[in-house]
């Protein structure tokens, strides 16, 4: 394993964005930056993989050819200090977006809850995603029911959709067959 030597930050103090880029890819974890605060957890599950992996096909195959879907990607929530840097398990954004991206360019972002993560996924992010202008997210859970948030006035407007099937037409057409997932 090739390491390159980064500087590690102050311990107490809080990183910059500037100072977030410039740390090494995390090759055991999953790093976010919340306010500053560097956040690690560790990679998720099979089961939340295959979840994702099965989600990212369906949502793939429906998108027009304009957006297109990433998975695990870092997305800047915040950047002014203390920055807020979140991975969604998947974001579809415009074809064109460039890198790095920003809560603007998302168009919908999906959330797979884990084991320890629930809190995080439902509460945390859904409240610095609305405030941050990204304009629809999915929260998928373990029992495999699925919650769909479209920000209106700035709040999101939401339902749970429980185990079949889910149809969205915003902000793309798509159908998720959630017991398959």
């Amino acid at each position: 394993m090739t390491s390159r030597h980064t500087p590690a930050p102050d311990p107490v103090g809080l990183l910059s964005l500037d100072q977030w880029s410039e740390l090494p890819e995390d090759e055991l974890g999953r790093s976010e930056l919340q306010e500053g605060v560097l956040i690690v957890s560790p990679r998720p599950r099979r089961r939340h993989q295959d979840t994702l992996g099965g989600l990212y096909t369906v949502v793939q195959a429906a998108l027009p050819s304009d957006l297109h879907a990433i998975m695990e990607i870092d997305v800047i929530i915040d950047a002014g200090f203390p920055p807020t840097v979140r991975v969604p398990d998947l974001v579809v954004v415009a074809a064109e977006a460039g890198e790095p991206l920003h809560a603007h360019d998302v168009v919908l972002a999906v959330e797979i809850v884990s084991p320890g993560s629930a809190r995080l996924d439902t509460v945390t992010k859904l409240s610095e995603y609305a405030e941050a202008g990204i304009r629809h997210y999915w929260i998928i859970r373990p029992d495999r029911t699925l919650s769909s948030f479209a920000l209106v006035d700035g709040e999101y407007v939401g339902v749970t959709h429980a185990i079949g099937t889910f149809t969205a037409t915003e902000p793309f057409p798509v159908t998720v067959d959630l017991t398959r997932l």
